[in-house]
């Protein structure tokens, strides 16, 4: 409950300071904001991935199955994270390119994130029912929390690209204002915080539908 009404007030401040109290960016202008909402988007997508990866090797290890509840359960959020990040990069996209798809490296990247998601739960439905299920859905999850890294940090760098210059440029710099930093960091913060309730109340609805359902 604690956690539930910090991050109700970090996340009212984070809006603030998005919409209000910090200035434009000097190029991009006040399509700058959707930076601090598409920037956490896209970092949770890839915790949630890491999280269920993380979960899966420990059920692998252990063979308790509450690990792969909150694999599925995280999953389930970074696809609908990793959705939003898509929709607000989209967004983004038709306001400085003219239009919502461009095949520039990060979109795609991004893309390719939501559906290694989408084939997880494809993988889910087919195997649903086979006593192997937790254990097949464990190794997938690990190869894909393997390979987020590189499709979301590596391969955009390796073609020319049209997003502006990264947060963290190649010399480890943050590439933004005081101001902005700030923001972002709250921003962060927030949307993290919003990842573990969820977290946790997926947890519970999960655990509570397996017991209607063995009832």
């Amino acid at each position: 409950m604690i956690v539930i009404l910090l991050n109700g007030i970090v996340m009212m401040l984070s809006l603030y300071l998005i919409y209000i109290w910090v200035p434009p960016a000097a190029i991009l202008g006040e399509t700058s904001r959707i930076v601090y909402l598409h920037v956490p988007l896209a970092w949770v997508s890839c915790l949630a991935f890491a999280v269920a990866g993380i979960a899966s090797l420990s059920f692998l290890k252990k063979s308790k199955i509450n690990y792969i509840v909150y694999a599925r359960s995280s999953a389930h959020i970074g696809l609908f994270f990793s959705i939003l990040t898509v929709i607000t990069g989209s967004l983004w996209a038709k306001v400085m390119w003219g239009s919502y798809w461009n095949w520039d490296p990060r979109e795609t990247s991004i893309t390719l994130l939501l559906l290694l998601y989408i084939a997880y739960f494809s993988l889910q439905q087919i195997v649903s029912g086979n006593p192997k299920a937790p254990m097949l859905e464990s190794v997938y999850l690990i190869i894909a929390f393997v390979a987020s890294p590189f499709l979301i940090f590596v391969a955009p760098r390796l073609y020319p690209t049209l997003h502006p210059e990264p947060v963290i440029n190649a010399q480890g710099q943050l590439m933004l204002d005081t101001e902005m930093r700030l923001v972002l960091a709250i921003s962060l913060v927030s949307f993290t915080l919003l990842y573990y309730i969820l977290l946790g109340l997926w947890v519970r609805i999960y655990v509570l539908k397996s017991k209607l359902h063995e009832e």
